[in-house]
């Protein structure tokens, strides 16, 4: 499936002249998981490990897997539910993401798959940073809290909510939160209580919020697209990336 959205995208790609990406078969605990590859120009360029919504790796996250690329970084999209499942009914992506929900340690060691996948494609993980959108903002603020070494993690109306017994105390990386403040799925009393916590343990973080932005505010054609929040909240985005992964090369 995912491969016939990289044909689908073939000739938006090349008009736009972007680096070159590949889907990449990968293994975590015996289950197989198709992600995609981009990498940058220049050698020992960043990572961006970007982790999907709840539809799956489709030709979203390549888009801006693409985009990413054409900033100078390199990009690794994880598949988080496995290779060839893309689900599209409601139904589905519910079971598929409750499953992990209820799961942390194996959405951990997926989250942790796709990492040494891309170190093993040849990706800088000594500068690395996290990115998700929605169910993929969940995933990498789960990431945090389990001390994954990375530069910094960033979520797009991602869930915020922490599991019962998790904390922050582990987070080595600044955290970049950017959500809609017309959000009716992730509310702003829980954006409140993450700021609240993270500031109670400590840790660098900037959290933003869009006016009118709704749930998936970034989703290019969706209904809740809105270009303001959209541009605004990618600029901030690359601003971010610039400075911690500089930080962490001095």
């Amino acid at each position: 499936m995912l491969r016939k959205a990289l044909l689908g995208l073939g000739l938006f790609y090349s008009a736009l002249s972007f680096a070159e990406g590949q889907a990449v078969t990968y293994e975590v605990n015996g289950n197989k998981y198709e992600g995609y590859f981009v990498e940058a120009a220049k050698k020992d360029a960043p990572l961006v490990l970007l982790m999907h919504d709840w539809d799956g790796l489709t030709d979203y996250e390549i888009q801006r897997a693409q985009m990413l690329a054409d900033m100078g970084y390199s990009v690794f999209a994880a598949d988080m539910f496995g290779a060839g499942i893309r689900p599209t009914k409601v139904e589905d992506r519910r079971q598929h993401t409750g499953e992990l929900y209820t799961d942390r340690e194996k959405m951990r060691a997926l989250a942790e798959g796709a990492l040494k996948t891309a170190k093993a494609k040849g990706a800088n993980t000594d500068k690395a940073v996290a990115m998700g959108y929605c169910f993929g903002g969940a995933v990498v603020l789960e990431m945090a809290r389990a001390g994954m070494d990375m530069d910094g993690f960033a979520t797009f109306h991602g869930g915020l909510k922490t599991p019962e017994g998790q904390n922050y105390s582990a987070t080595k990386g600044d955290l970049l939160i950017m959500h809609g403040t017309a959000d009716k799925a992730i509310t702003m009393d829980q954006f409140a209580g993450l700021a609240n916590e993270l500031e109670g343990a400590g840790i660098h973080h900037e959290m933003i919020t869009y006016s009118g932005a709704p749930h998936a505010f970034t989703v290019f054609g969706g209904n809740n697209y809105r270009e303001d929040a959209d541009k605004k909240s990618w600029q901030r985005f690359g601003e971010f990336l610039e400075k911690v992964t500089a930080a962490s090369a001095e």
